[in-house]
């Protein structure tokens, strides 16, 4: 991964999105601090490609067919008030 000036990935705009599709992203700096990212069309897609569902996900727990809580008897603590 390779790290871009944002001055300088303007001017070698061509070149950071060849960068991108051969050797993986490549990250946009402004004033030291990361910007943006530059990604391959296919790690773009590899990124988008699954999108959980909330219900599936709820529900493709484990399955438990008798769930026992074991609870003590215990009655806790006697109190002034």
């Amino acid at each position: 991964m390779s790290i871009w000036q944002i001055d300088k990935a303007k001017t070698h705009l061509s070149e950071v999105i060849d960068l991108a599709n051969s050797n993986g992203p490549q990250i946009i700096t402004r004033h030291g601090s990361e910007r943006a990212v530059i990604l391959s069309v296919a790690d773009y897609r590899a990124l988008t490609a699954y999108k959980p569902d909330l219900r599936e996900y709820l529900l493709g727990g484990p399955k438990v067919e008798r769930f026992d809580v074991r609870r003590e008897r215990d009655i806790g603590r006697r109190i002034r008030l």
